[in-house]
């Protein structure tokens, strides 16, 4: 088995290469720091992009997949999503990219 980073880790690094590059990273909402499940909000300049999920494709490998609403820009959808996610999963963790091209960053860690 592949050995794999934690979900702290990972939203760490996501963080420090968003910054890095001049961007703006934050957390918005903490899970647990091992096997937490990370959603993370990308955004552009305050515009929200794409709502993804880490998760593990068909070779045991971390990829990155979106989810949520068809309509992610709409706040009220959006929130409710996320709501009912973070209900019936208090480890997830809810991580903002606002950065160009946040998936490719994503993507890069």
């Amino acid at each position: 088995m592949t050995p794999r980073l934690t979900s702290r880790l990972t939203v760490d690094a996501l963080r420090r290469r968003v910054q890095a590059a001049g961007g703006f990273a934050t957390v918005l909402a903490r899970g647990d720091d091992m096997a937490g499940a990370i959603l993370m909000l990308c955004t552009n300049r305050g515009e929200v992009q794409a709502l993804l999920e880490r998760t593990i494709d068909r070779d045991g490998h971390y990829c990155w997949t979106r989810c949520g609403p068809q309509d992610v820009e709409s706040d009220s959808e959006r929130d409710s999503y996320i709501g009912r996610r973070r209900s019936r999963d208090p480890d997830l963790w809810l991580i903002e990219l606002d950065i160009a091209d946040a998936e490719r960053f994503a993507a890069e860690t």
